[in-house]
């Protein structure tokens, strides 16, 4: 588990994986939390001998993160956790018993849910091309005929495991014999990307990667303070970068013109958001202040 500036439900997370028997230990990675967050992990690890706290000082990535994490861990079976989810009972135990089953350089991805229990954007995913990158950001996948959208929440719920180019990285497990084969997370991505990267280099390898329904976790997600526009910047980046990484020639090619579209598409829904969170914001301080003028006259009648 990496953490940076994740806000309280942090501690909801720890406690979470805690509460769970079958994980043997919580490595988690403090990238440069606030000292009040530090010195709480260091308080906490000091009473669980089962959570190891890794401090680097600073915000290394998210990939790099995990690889320190992992060098650290000592169980046959890693399982990479965003520093905001929350743990059904028993989903740890479903990930390995399914792991088991497949061959080398395999890599099973949890169910992700929101916190009102729908199916969460991103747990299974079909294969990232700049074609289907483009379909997705736009829209067109979800209205023209034919086309199967790169996310697949709204697709039926499968019972069992089933095969999908990616997973996501929020709840995702492997073996540590696989993690040493694929040598981690490519740290060359910053934050986002990095895990269908890894799902990527795995069935290049021959291995699998299965999406494990039965495994839920809860992704409270936007809970970190990080800016978002500089979160948007990295995912871009990281995009670009699997792009160059894995397309022909011709997929070469169409990047030059595409990639800089795909930033700015990024970057300007990312602008968007945070002037509504503003403009939502500037909107609620107003009726507060028309509230307590309400209640001021009130008070005086």
């Amino acid at each position: 588990m990496v953490s940076y500036r994740t806000g309280p439900v942090l501690f909801d997370s720890i406690r979470s994986v805690l509460s769970d028997p079958d994980i043997h230990e919580l490595v988690l990675v403090n990238h440069d939390n606030p000292t009040n967050v530090t010195v709480r992990l260091d308080t906490m690890a000091a009473a669980e001998p089962r959570l190891n706290v890794i401090h680097t000082g600073a915000n290394l990535g998210f990939g790099r993160g995990c690889n320190i994490g992992a060098r650290s861990a000592s169980g046959d079976y890693i399982l990479l956790l965003n520093p905001d989810t929350l743990i059904a009972r028993g989903a740890a135990r479903i990930m390995v018993s399914t792991a088991q089953t497949l061959p080398p350089v395999s890599i099973v991805g949890a169910r992700i849910l929101n916190t009102d229990g729908t199916e969460q954007r991103g747990g299974r995913r079909g294969g990232l091309t700049l074609m289907s990158a483009m379909l997705s950001f736009t829209g067109l996948a979800r209205i023209l005929p034919g086309i199967r959208d790169f996310h697949r929440e709204n697709e039926p719920l499968p019972s069992g495991p089933v095969e999908a180019p990616s997973v996501s990285g929020a709840a995702m497990l492997m073996s540590r014999e696989t993690y040493r084969a694929l040598k981690g997370f490519d740290e060359r991505y910053f934050l986002h990307v990095e895990d269908i990267d890894i799902c990527e280099r795995a069935r290049r390898m021959g291995g699998r990667i299965v999406f494990e329904p039965r495994a839920a976790f809860v992704h409270v997600g936007s809970t970190s303070s990080a800016n978002i526009l500089l979160v948007e910047w990295y995912k871009a980046k990281g995009l670009n970068l699997f792009f160059r990484t894995y397309s022909g020639p011709a997929g070469q090619l169409a990047l030059v013109v595409a990639g800089p579209l795909m930033t700015m598409a990024l970057l300007g829904r990312a602008l968007l958001i945070r002037v509504n969170v503003r403009a939502s914001q500037a909107r609620n301080r107003v009726r507060a202040r028309l509230r307590l003028a309400q209640r001021r006259r009130n008070a005086g009648d």
